[in-house]
Parts: structure tokens; sequence; C-alpha cells
């Protein structure tokens, strides 16, 4: 039987499993008896006329199926089978440079930056001539979150002559045990703020521009030009797609990462006759299939090896030494210590860096990501009710069944006594234990799971569902305060 490798956002699917045996002599076969095995997986690899969702790729050892035979691809008892999906990211005005910071690039280093980076220079593969190198390069971060933080830390230290910092965010209580380059003092305070003030203190030698927006196909252009490398430390989906197009456009290489839970993956995309992110994944996954680190958690060491990783190819790619990872995806699993290669190749037939290609501009990426405009509203949307109305019908004892999807583990943190704990994965084996002709209220931690349940009820017939707005995060802010936020 072939080996299969689950990764971390669908072993809910397996019984946690991370490794799965299964018969066949095809990808096809081998799939097929997976899924009968899981029968949840199946929804999650196959779209509903059959085929492989286009963002999932399956790898034989270390090749895309796609350029082999495809689902036909012939398996034996020898080989591993890898499940690799996608996973969950006006012009700007640069920031003069201020008191301390790097000036105009250089032909020379000073007395004290050959003190500072005498550890390099000593390495003939750096040396003089490469510290030079670092020193009047220009690298735009994208994100001082998980990955910003060590690629920042790195890349300042490195002596990187100029780093742009894109964020909007502030630094949350939830961030601490991840995004290092903050603190518990920064807590309230503008990410930029914070990050800078850090890497500042790590080399006053660099110029820092922050720009404290959001990138979008208006401002991305402005933002990215004036840098030589883009590195992709985002979390969501529409910014991913946006910074891999912008960078084909404009010719610049796209240092990417992404982590979830234990695992990490890490390559370089948009290099000059490389792949691109579209090439691999030329589609995003429906909005809210593929949770984000709030709702599925992350190891906080984890962002610290894939952020470290793309602080070294960028590194390597302005020095021009090594083998970078360019047509190759590094993938992590903390929990087995291992690193695994895979091949990736440029698709000839891609819309942004193919032979022919269709987007020669960018797009509206929410869009594109299926994901609906915000609409900001003080009262509850149509079948969501507000958390100080289910406490209500909780305190005069309405007759109606207050349902909890999240993980056990999740209810052992936080958790409404009057709640009902059936996990959103188990909801569809689980529907005997609820009555149809019930009022039900459904929730989660913030309200994305909760949504997806409300919607699965409705389709098997249940008629008086409503989604609990905000979750449980919402409960501790209007109802409970003793409730943790976590």
């Amino acid at each position: 039987m072939a080996k299969i490798l689950i990764p971390t956002p669908l072993r809910q699917y397996t019984g946690k499993l991370s490794q799965v045996d299964a018969p066949g002599n095809t990808v096809a076969a081998v799939l097929d008896a997976l899924t009968a095995q899981h029968a949840d997986l199946r929804k999650h690899l196959y779209n509903d006329a059959g085929a492989l969702r286009s963002y999932v790729n399956i790898y034989v050892n270390d090749e895309d199926i796609r350029y082999l035979q495809k689902s036909e691809t012939p398996v034996t008892d020898a080989d591993t089978l890898t499940i690799v999906p996608s996973i969950a990211g006006g012009s700007a005005t640069l920031t003069e440079p201020i008191a301390g910071e790097a000036p105009n690039p250089s032909d020379d280093l000073t007395n004290e930056e050959i003190l500072r980076y005498s550890r390099h220079l000593i390495m003939p593969e750096v040396g003089k001539e490469g510290q030079l190198k670092l020193k009047n390069a220009k690298v735009l971060l994208v994100g001082a979150g998980g990955l910003g933080a060590p690629l920042g830390l790195y890349l300042a230290a490195a002596g990187i002559g100029r780093i742009g910092l894109v964020d909007f965010d502030v630094v949350d209580h939830t961030n601490l045990h991840r995004q290092v380059i903050h603190g518990t003092k920064d807590v309230g305070r503008k990410k930029l703020d914070s990050a800078a003030d850090r890497m500042r203190d790590i080399n006053p030698n660099v110029r820092l521009d922050l720009h404290e927006i959001a990138l979008t196909s208006e401002n991305a252009f402005a933002v990215m030009e004036p840098y030589d490398i883009i590195v992709d430390g985002t979390d969501n989906f529409p910014t991913r797609y946006l910074v891999n197009d912008a960078c084909v456009l404009l010719g610049k290489p796209n240092v990417y990462g992404s982590i979830f839970r234990f695992e990490g993956q890490a390559t370089v995309f948009a290099y000059p006759g490389g792949p691109c992110y579209r090439c691999s994944y030329p589609e995003p996954p429906p909005p809210g299939l593929v949770p984000s680190c709030a709702e599925g958690g992350v190891l906080g060491i984890l962002p610290g090896m894939i952020g470290v990783i793309q602080a070294t190819e960028t590194v390597k790619l302005i020095l021009g030494i090594g083998e970078p990872l360019i047509g190759r995806l590094l993938r992590y699993d903390a929990l087995e210590m291992r690193f695994r290669e895979y091949k990736v190749r440029r698709d000839p037939h891609c819309p942004v860096c193919g032979d022919s290609p269709t987007v020669t501009r960018l797009i509206d990426y929410q869009q594109f990501c299926g994901i609906p405009q915000q609409v900001t509203h003080t009262e509850p949307a149509k079948g969501e009710i507000d958390v100080t109305e289910v406490k209500q019908k909780i305190d005069r004892g309405a007759d109606f069944v207050l349902v909890d999807v999240r993980e056990p583990h999740e209810y052992q943190i936080a958790s409404i006594p009057q709640a009902k704990l059936i996990p959103l994965g188990e909801l569809g084996r689980r529907l005997g234990e609820l009555d149809p002709d019930d009022e039900i209220v459904v929730h989660c931690k913030s309200g994305g799971r909760s949504a997806k349940a409300v919607e699965f009820l409705r389709q098997q017939g249940f008629k008086d569902v409503s989604n609990m707005r905000g979750g449980i995060l919402a409960w501790s802010d209007k109802v409970d305060p003793k409730v943790p936020k976590y």
C-alpha cells in the first residue's frame, strides 16, 4: 500500500492521523481508497464534478502529478503521496530617512560597519563585496506579524540597507507568543512602530520605510516598485495573490512563506524563468474553507523557522550565492521535525507568468477570492443574532438549543454553560442529536465556523437556525467578561 502524507489542515478529517496507508496502483485509486476510509475528506479534495480542486496539489514523491499522468499516474507500494493544499493573508508615500538611518547607496563600509559585520566579512562567500551588496539592497516585507517578526530582526541584523514594512495592525496579546519583534509593553501600539523600534535598536544603520496601509491593487505598484525583492509575510489569500501578481508584473522575486499549526512552506516565486504562486495554485479555496491561524492556531516557534528560511533566501538572492528555492517548495512538519522538498514547475499556461498571460494588470483580489465587501453595521445581519439577545433568551428560559461548533480543546478554554458541544467536523454524523423543529442558535469563536454550520443545517432541512454574531469573543465583550478571550 502507498503511504499518503496528510497536511495539518486536513488531519481533522483523518482522525488526527498525519499518515494513512491506502491500496491502489494509480493516484486516483489510492485517493479513492483514502476517501473511502475517511469520507469527510472527499469534499475537501474534490469538487462537485469529481475533479481534484485547483487549490490542492498531489505529489508522488517529489513530483507534481500535473506534470506526470495526473490522476492516472502509476503508484507502487514504495511511493509516497503528499497532499499539499494552499495555506492561510491611493499610492503610498515612503517615509523620509530619519536621523540615524542609512545614507544613500555607498561603495564602502564604515569602520563601525566593518566591526559589526566582521563575521560576514571573513566568509569568502560574503566578504566586503557581498556586505556592500546587502548594504545597497532594498527589501520590502509585506506584514509585520508572525513571519515578518523574524524577517525584520534578521534582515536588519544582516545589514540590508533599506527595508520597507507594510502593515496597518496593532499589537495584541494574542500576537506575543510568536511575533517576537514585539513585546508586552507594545500591546496597543502600531506594529510598524514597535517593529521599527526593535529593528533600529538591532541596527541603526538600516533605513526603514514604514507603509501604514493595506496593500491593494491601487497602491501595490507604487509601494513595491522601489524595492529589489519582495518578501511575502501575509496571512490571507487576497493579499497573497496580489503580491504574486504584482511581483510578476514588476519583475521582482517573491520570497514566499506560509504557516499553519505545526506546518510551514517556503519557496521563491516570480524569479525570471521560475514558477509563480499561481503556477501552483491557479485559484484560491472558497472563503472559510481553509482556517486562518486565528481559527486553527499556530505553534509559536513555527513562524520563526519559516521566517528565518525566508530571510536566508533573501540574503542568498542578494549575494548571488548558493542554490535558492526556485522551483523547489520546502515543506516543514514541526511535529515530525522533518523537511520535505517538492518540485514546482512554471506553468506555460499560467494566466500571469505563462507564455500567453491573460492577467496583465492587477485585479480585484477580494472578488477573485470570493470575499464579499465588508459592510459596517450595528444590527445583526439576516440570519444572525446578537449575543445580548441570546443571553436574554437564556435568562427568560426560552425554548431553544445553543450549539457550540468549536473543538473540545477550545471548549475547555472558554465556554457558555448552556451550550451543547458539537464540533463542526462532527456535525454531519451527529445530526440525530438535533431536532429540525427546534430553534437553534450556533456559535464558535468569532462567527466564521458557525456561519458554515448554519448553512449546512439549513441544507439539511433545519429552518429556524441563527448564527450568534461574533461568537464567544463577543460574549466575553458584551455579556460576561469573566469568560476568557483567546
